[in-house]
């Protein structure tokens, strides 16, 4: 795979880069909330702004249907990106049409420019092959050079993510290829024991990465929603806390099949409703009542946990322990992720939830080896899948 350095090599000055970068930021209103995936992407647009490029970012936010929505603009990405970058930020009015052409046009070497959210194209994320590639046919015709550096959508086979690295030179940034390296640490000879921390809502959407994971790990720690159906499995009442009653079946099979690798939680926080201000207790995770919901996993738990993570030679760590959002059920989250820090492991935080709480609970981001930017790519790395953003660079 080619990477930025042998593009700066070639020389990059007076020459037209577009970078997909993965700028999809959570917004309040037009208030950034969250900047960590644009400060993950200054390191590539500045190396090459340095470098007498033309840069082009191409990027996408949120899930808008093909068509310009205005909550889902770009404006406030490319003002705080300007702000990062300590230079002015041109956002174009449209994708490839006339206001990209000529704010690509005007650009000088050095200077940056951004396009207005990809997925306002339909064609970005159509299922028709030939609609992508004739979307990417007008990415490759604003640049002379692509760079994928946008990790949290390689997973995707989508026109500025897959298409476009086949019409252009193409390489991969500092970002993506840092991830490559770090998740093939994971996927090779991990440093042992290799525990996993894995919380979030379901058991469905890790389900892939838990079958993938168990026969290689020493230990999966369960949290988060997901934790309550795997409970219900042992045959314990749950209350009104999240539950698939369709993968209780598949939890109990995981359980019989790796009953010395799969930890659950020992005792809960519950609420009478979901919020910062409903009523709270802390039970043993039998003992569960009937109408209240378990939002974060208990102290004992975050002990039995931090212990194990301790001994550990890796940890990843996906998905949050509990509403870590709402302060009496981030505990959870925070003690788990203070233990990882306080470890000596290799340890990798999945993006995505996870990240966003590193951020959000003021924890020390350089406590962890590698916190990734790309949550549902770096499960779908370590399930094993093909991800057609790497693969395409490989070519």
């Amino acid at each position: 795979m080619k990477t930025l350095d042998d593009l700066l090599a070639e020389g990059v000055t007076g020459r037209r880069v577009l970078v997909r970068a993965d700028l999809n930021v959570p917004l309040d209103g037009e208030t950034i909330t969250d900047d960590g995936r644009v400060r993950a992407s200054l390191p590539t647009l500045t190396r090459l702004a340095e470098a007498g490029a033309r840069v082009v970012v191409a990027a996408h936010l949120g899930r808008p249907k093909g068509a310009p929505e205005a909550k889902f603009s770009l404006a406030p990405v490319a003002a705080r990106l300007g702000e990062l970058l300590g230079r002015p930020v041109a956002l174009a009015a449209d994708v490839v049409g006339e206001s990209a052409k000529a704010t690509v046009a005007g650009l000088a070497d050095g200077e940056v420019a951004l396009l207005e959210n990809v997925r306002f194209d339909p064609r970005e994320t159509s299922k028709d092959a030939a609609e992508r590639d004739a979307l990417a046919g007008e990415f490759a015709a604003l640049a002379d050079a692509f760079v994928s550096d946008g990790f949290g959508v390689v997973h995707r086979k989508q026109a500025s993510v897959y298409e476009v690295a086949t019409k252009l030179p193409a390489y991969a940034g500092g970002l993506v290829l840092a991830e490559v390296e770090v998740l093939r640490k994971l996927t090779g000879d991990p440093a042992r024991p290799y525990v996993v921390a894995l919380g979030g809502s379901k058991v469905s959407d890790k389900l892939a990465v838990i079958e993938s994971l168990l026969p290689k790990v020493d230990a999966i720690l369960v949290g988060g929603g997901m934790c309550f159906t795997f409970l219900a499995a042992e045959g314990l009442g749950v209350g009104d806390s999240l539950l698939e009653a369709e993968m209780i079946d598949t939890c109990k099979r995981l359980l019989a099949e790796h009953p010395e690798k799969i930890l659950l939680p020992a005792d809960v926080v519950i609420a009478d409703a979901f919020s910062a201000e409903a009523n709270t207790h802390t039970v043993l995770a039998a003992n569960i009542r009937e109408g209240w919901k378990g939002l974060d996993v208990g102290p004992i738990t975050v002990e039995r946990y931090s212990e194990v993570i301790a001994g550990a030679g890796t940890v990843f760590w996906n998905g949050p322990m509990g509403v870590f959002e709402l302060a009496p059920f981030a505990e959870g989250t925070r003690g788990v992720a203070q233990a990882i820090v306080d470890s000596s492991a290799f340890s990798v935080v999945g993006g995505g939830d996870s990240a966003a709480a590193v951020r959000l609970l003021g924890l020390p981001e350089d406590g962890f080896s590698h916190i990734s930017t790309g949550g549902g790519a770096s499960l779908e790395f370590l399930e094993g899948k093909d991800l057609p953003g790497v693969s395409v660079l490989e070519g």
